[in-house]
C-alpha cells in the first residue's frame, strides 16, 4: 500500500486527473453517441441519458481536468507542497466513485449524494494553500471552483425535483463558468507560452482593465444561465455576450505572432481560445434572433473551446511537468486537429446533416484516445 502512495502517478495532481479525465472524455461521448443513434439499448441512468450527458461533461470530465491543473499550479503559485500520496488517491477515488455511481444499483438519494463531495473537497484543498500563502490575486479562481460546486448543487436539485429546466440551468451555468475559468487561465498562460515558445523578448503587460471586465462579464453570463434568463432572447444579454466576444478577439489580436503557426503547442491553444470568441458571438446573435439554435453557441464553447483548450493544455503541461521536451508527437498534433474539427462538425455540420453529430463524436473520441495512448506511460512514469 505504501508503494502505491509513492507511485509517480500520485506525486502531483495533474498525473491521475489528466489521465482519468481524458479517458472519461472519450468513454462518455462514445456512450452518448451510441445511445443517441440507437446502438446502446438497455437501462438508462437516473434522469435519462440526456440528463447524464449534460451532468457528466462539466462535472465529470471538465472538473477532473480543472482539478489536475489547479492542484499542480497552486503549489507553484504558493510554494507549498501539493496534494500527493493518499490524500490525492482519496480525491481521485471520490471523483471515480461519482462517475461509476450512475450505473451502479444504488438508490437515487445515495447516487446523487455521491456527486456532491468532489468539488467542495477540491475547493478546500486549493483554498487552504492559497489562504495560507496570502495569494489574494488567485482568489477569483477559488471563487469560480466554489461557484462550480454551487452549479452542481442546482443541477442535482433539478434531479431531486424532477425538473429538467432546473437541471439545464445548472449545467449551462457550469459550462459558461468553466469557459470563464478557461479565459482566466488562458489569459495568463497563452501569452507566456507564446513568448517562451518563440523566444520573444518580454512584452509590456496587458492593461488590467479589459481582463477584469471580461472576468466580470463571464461571471454575469454564468449567473444569467443559472437564473434562467437565457431561455428567451434578450437584447441586453446580446450586448453582454457581444462585449465578451470583442474582448476575446482583442486578446487574440494582442497575442498573435506569425511564428506561432509553426509550433503545434501554440497554435492549438490559440485556435481553441478563438472558439471562446465564436461561442460568445453566437450567443449574442441568438439573443438578437439571427441564429435559431442556442445549442450551436453552447457546443462552440463546449467542444471547440473547452475541449480544444483542455487537450492542448494537458498535452503541454504533462510534458513540461515530467521533464520532457516540449515537442509533442505527430499523433498528438493530429489529436489537436481532430478536436478542432470535432467542434466545427458539431457547430456547422449538425444543422445540415444527421451524421454531423456522429462525425463530431468520432473525432472527439479519437482525439482523447490518442492522448491516453501517447501519454499513459508519461503520466504513470517518473519525471525525467
Amino acid at each position: 500500500m505504501r508503494r502505491l502512495a509513492e507511485a509517480p502517478v500520485f506525486s502531483l495532481g495533474f498525473r491521475p486527473f489528466f489521465l482519468a479525465g481524458a479517458g472519461f472524455a472519450a468513454i462518455a461521448v462514445a456512450v452518448w453517441a451510441l445511445w443517441l443513434y440507437g446502438r446502446l439499448p438497455g437501462a438508462q441512468p437516473l434522469g435519462g441519458m440526456l440528463a447524464w450527458h449534460r451532468h457528466e461533461m462539466p462535472f465529470g470530465f471538465a472538473s477532473a481536468i480543472i482539478a489536475g491543473f489547479l492542484l499542480t499550479a497552486v503549489p507553484n503559485w504558493t510554494g507549498r507542497p501539493g496534494l500527493k500520496g493518499w490524500p490525492l488517491i482519496g480525491l481521485v477515488l471520490v471523483w471515480l466513485l461519482a462517475r461509476l455511481a450512475w450505473y451502479l444499483p444504488l438508490p437515487a438519494p445515495l447516487l446523487l449524494a455521491l456527486q456532491v463531495p468532489f468539488l467542495p473537497l477540491l475547493a478546500w484543498a486549493l483554498g487552504r494553500d492559497l489562504v495560507a500563502a496570502g495569494k489574494r490575486e488567485n482568489y477569483p479562481i477559488l471563487l469560480m471552483v466554489s461557484l462550480l460546486a454551487g452549479c452542481q448543487a442546482l443541477t442535482l436539485l433539478g434531479f431531486v425535483a424532477d425538473d429538467a429546466n432546473l437541471q439545464r440551468q445548472g449545467v449551462l451555468a457550469a459550462l459558461w463558468l468553466v469557459g470563464a475559468l478557461m479565459s482566466v487561465i488562458g489569459g495568463r498562460v497563452i501569452p507566456f507560452f507564446i513568448q517562451r515558445g518563440l523566444n520573444r523578448p518580454a512584452t509590456p503587460a496587458a492593461p488590467p482593465l479589459p481582463g477584469k471586465v471580461l472576468l466580470i462579464s463571464a461571471m454575469l453570463a454564468a449567473v444569467s444561465f443559472a437564473a434562467g434568463l437565457n431561455d428567451v432572447p434578450r437584447k441586453w444579454l446580446a450586448l453582454l455576450f457581444a462585449l465578451m466576444s470583442g474582448l476575446h478577439l482583442l486578446r487574440l489580436w494582442r497575442w498573435h505572432d506569425r511564428g506561432l503557426w509553426r509550433v503545434p503547442l501554440l497554435w492549438s491553444l490559440y485556435l481553441a481560445y478563438a472558439w471562446l470568441a465564436v461561442a460568445t458571438l453566437a450567443m449574442a446573435l441568438w439573443h438578437l434572433g439571427w441564429i435559431s439554435q442556442q445549442s450551436l453557441a453552447t457546443h462552440s464553447l463546449a467542444v471547440g473551446g473547452i475541449g480544444g483548450l483542455i487537450l492542448a493544455m494537458i498535452a503541454r503541461v504533462s510534458l513540461g511537468h515530467t521533464g520532457r521536451l516540449l515537442q509533442p508527437s505527430r499523433a498528438i498534433v493530429a489529436g489537436f486537429v481532430l478536436v478542432l474539427l470535432a467542434g466545427a462538425c458539431r457547430v456547422w455540420l449538425v444543422p445540415f446533416s444527421g451524421l454531423g453529430l456522429a462525425l463530431s463524436a468520432l473525432l472527439w473520441c479519437s482525439a482523447f484516445v490518442v492522448f491516453v495512448w501517447r501519454y499513459t506511460g508519461i503520466l504513470l512514469g517518473p519525471r525525467l
